[in-house]
């Protein structure tokens, strides 16, 4: 069950962030088994001067159009997993027509016990795990 959130420079059209976070999601479901249905997103916007950013640290990047990926999600996946995902999501935007070079994605693990949906409690409780 990941939550994506994808940070974007306000000038990017509404349109190229739903295909992003699309292109995302079935990224995870192809590499990392995730559950077609868990599609979380959140788009955060900001303003040119409110992302500091290396614009060459291991890469070349346009700092004014680098957007960040950030999935947190279960833990369990394989380092060959999240080195496909990677590799994977990258290719979708530059399919998508958005450079590649300027994303940068990362993961951020935790437990079924660190999520909740509702009243019931966390997901490890619901869920009998």
């Amino acid at each position: 069950m990941p939550f994506n959130k994808i940070h974007v420079p306000t000038a990017l059209p509404a349109a190229m962030c739903g295909m992003i976070n699309e292109q995302l999601h079935e990224s995870l479901v192809e590499t990392c088994g995730v559950n077609p249905d868990d599609n979380f997103c959140l788009v955060t916007r900001y303003a040119s001067d409110d992302i500091i950013l290396h614009p060459t640290f291991l890469g070349e990047r346009d700092p004014a159009g680098t957007i960040v990926i950030e999935v947190t999600l279960l833990a369990g996946r394989t380092d060959q997993q999240k080195e496909a995902f990677y590799k994977n999501i990258r290719h979708r935007l530059r399919k998508i027509g958005f450079e590649p070079r300027n994303s940068i994605v990362f993961l951020v693990e935790n437990r079924a016990i660190d999520w909740s949906f509702s009243e019931a409690g966390s997901v490890k409780s619901v869920l009998g795990l």
